[in-house]
């Protein structure tokens, strides 16, 4: 399994692996934060920043979603880019939401406030989510014979 997936990284052109490797690093970074979140304040840790509950369930379910599209992107699977797409689309809403008050009363501390870096890698993945689902169509890894 490991030389068939070393090989189906090989098989990428060198552009693709870059992108996966930050899909990969991004999704990596969020898990780490979710879990310090997490850590913190348990199931009720984004109360303070996000009193909206939909936000903060959304938040909650992103300590499972973030690690598995890692999986799933490591292993060079469609679903990963799929889930990656999901992920941030939500995840930039929520954000902007979840800060929209603290960025009409601050717009001085717009670039401290704002979810600019969620919203700069969502953009990146949503952007490069098209060539990397038609470059990854056929590349699934086939499962051993026995």
């Amino acid at each position: 399994m490991r030389a068939r997936l070393r090989e189906k990284w090989a098989a990428l052109p060198r552009w693709a692996r870059w992108v996966l490797a930050l899909y990969i690093a991004g999704f990596a970074e969020g898990t780490g934060d979710y879990v310090r979140w997490m850590t913190r304040g348990g199931i009720h840790a984004y109360a303070s920043s996000y009193p909206q509950v939909p936000l903060q369930a959304f938040f909650v379910t992103l300590i499972v979603l973030d690690p598995l599209a890692v999986v799933l992107l490591a292993l060079v699977l469609r679903a990963g880019i799929w889930l990656a797409c999901g992920v941030m689309v939500l995840d930039i809403a929520a954000n902007w939401a979840g800060n929209w008050s603290r960025v009409q009363h601050r717009p001085n501390g717009l670039l401290l406030d704002a979810p600019w870096l969620i919203t700069l890698f969502g953009l990146f993945v949503l952007a490069s989510a098209t060539p990397m689902l038609r470059l990854t169509k056929n590349r699934a890894i086939p499962l051993p014979q026995h």
